[in-house]
């Protein structure tokens, strides 16, 4: 009698729910905590995420700072349940922030563009 083969080890699904990823902490490679995700702008046509607007600083809400972020420059970090983004405090600081809603991109192309080059990224629009 031949023996059942073990069905292969299937790997962890990586979909998440968007509901799930906001509020998640966004953190350093050291692990040190950045910010968090406030929400996600997806692009309405190709169905991908574009971009995570992520609040940095403040207290209690106060004082909060939001920069939007292309979605290619984090990578999820199971081990910190985080998602990682690798820059300096100086780099974040001096990017163009944005508002708590995450003002349209789609309304400025060359916004756009001028974010994508800030942190060396490929354009949403070119994947």
């Amino acid at each position: 009698m031949a023996a059942n083969p073990q069905p292969a080890a299937r790997q962890p699904r990586s979909l998440i729910a968007s509901d799930r990823v906001i509020g998640t902490d966004v953190r350093r490679p050291d692990g040190s905590k950045v910010g968090r995700i406030e929400r996600l702008m997806l692009d309405k046509i190709s169905g991908r995420v574009a971009y995570a607007v992520m609040s940095f600083g403040g207290f209690l809400g106060l004082g909060e700072e939001f920069y939007t972020l292309p979605w290619s420059v984090l990578h999820f970090e199971p081990e910190q349940d985080a998602y990682v983004l690798d820059i300096t405090e100086e780099q974040l600081r001096a990017a163009p922030a944005r508002t708590p809603e995450g003002t349209d991109p789609a309304e400025d192309g060359a916004w756009e563009e001028q974010i994508h080059r800030y942190y060396d990224a490929a354009p949403y629009w070119g994947i």
